[in-house]
């Protein structure tokens, strides 16, 4: 019973809880002004170039799609792109709500639709995870390198915000908490791991390395590759549709991306997270503006960035939920 009780706070209530904390958090910090001008500043954005990274973000998630044939075909599994387009995009969907559950409901929805095994499924999806994070790795890297004086000023970033370091203890200890208590969620529930899953580890395994078994390994990486450039055109688009941002440095944009990356590992979907962090590095860079017209048109672009995607994301999903086929 205590068990479930804990899987249950740890994998539903605490991050919708964190993440409701920080919507709270990130309205409540502005000043009558700084909402008066965050209103303004969406009201002013030019939502062509919104629209356009929506139609990026579309591209990256066919790609992915196309990708995984990639690592099925080998292991004898043929499927459509459309299936497994709809399978992609339902997994997106039901991480909005439970968090790192997308990666299994979309290895169910590919099985329902396609008769792929769920081990199988799951397991090429695990194998796209570890590329995807060694590519955003790769990333952060190159951030590092081209813009490292401003990499390592992230607490300068956050005290500019929040405050001095006394006024921020209390949400720097609830995110420490985060990460304390899925690490803790992990060693306790791994312990119960016997012998009974070892057959369905090995399946796991198998399918993780079927990239390496692809038939066309140079399509698999050019589709990664595809994959990571949308994401960043998709991030970078908005930018240009306030006149305030559009000429920010490569840097900003990377970092603040890094940012955003973070934030969604946080809470539900970056609920909260994603746009605070997101604000807080673009504010940053507004340094010729006044801190509280900064931070208005940050927090402003963030929150604009998460909501468009956000949108994308439950529109195409509920809709690929509906016309994704189910075999009898």
């Amino acid at each position: 019973m205590f068990r479930k009780t804990l899987l249950i706070f740890i994998k539903y209530i605490f991050p919708i809880g964190l993440g409701l904390y920080l919507c709270v958090y990130f309205f409540a910090g502005m000043s009558d002004k700084s909402k008066k001008l965050f209103l303004q500043t969406i009201q002013n954005v030019d939502y062509f170039w919104i629209g356009l990274s929506l139609i990026v973000g579309i591209a990256s998630y066919y790609s992915r799609a196309y990708r995984w044939k990639y690592a099925l075909e080998p292991m004898g599994y043929f499927s459509s792109l459309q299936n497994r387009f709809y399978a992609v995009m339902i997994g997106y969907l039901v991480n909005l709500t439970i968090p790192r559950a997308g990666e299994a409901s979309r290895a169910v929805m590919l099985n329902r639709s396609e008769g792929v095994p769920f081990t199988t499924g799951f397991g090429t999806i695990i194998s796209e995870r570890i590329v995807d994070i060694i590519i955003l790795l790769f990333i952060t890297i190159v951030t590092f390198i081209i813009g490292r004086e401003d990499f390592v000023q992230i607490k300068d970033i956050i005290e500019n915000y929040f405050g001095p370091k006394e006024e921020t203890s209390s949400l720097i200890i609830l995110i420490a908490v985060t990460f304390i208590l899925i690490s803790f969620f992990v060693l306790y529930f791994l312990k119960s791991l016997k012998e009974k899953v070892f057959a369905v580890l090995m399946s796991l395994i198998q399918s993780t390395l079927s990239i390496f078994k692809t038939q066309n390994p140079i399509g698999y990486i050019l589709h990664s590759l595809f994959i990571w450039i949308c994401f960043l055109v998709m991030f970078a688009l908005p930018f240009y549709s306030l006149e305030s941002t559009k000429n920010l440095p490569l840097t900003c944009v990377l970092l603040s991306f890094i940012a955003g990356s973070v934030g969604i590992s946080l809470t539900n979907g970056g609920l909260g997270s994603y746009p605070l962090l997101v604000g807080l590095v673009i504010a940053y860079y507004l340094k010729e503006l006044p801190n509280e017209e900064a931070f208005a048109i940050g927090n402003a672009l963030g929150l604009i960035i998460w909501a468009s995607q956000t949108a994308l994301l439950i529109i195409v999903g509920l809709i690929s939920w509906i016309l994704i086929p189910k075999k009898s």
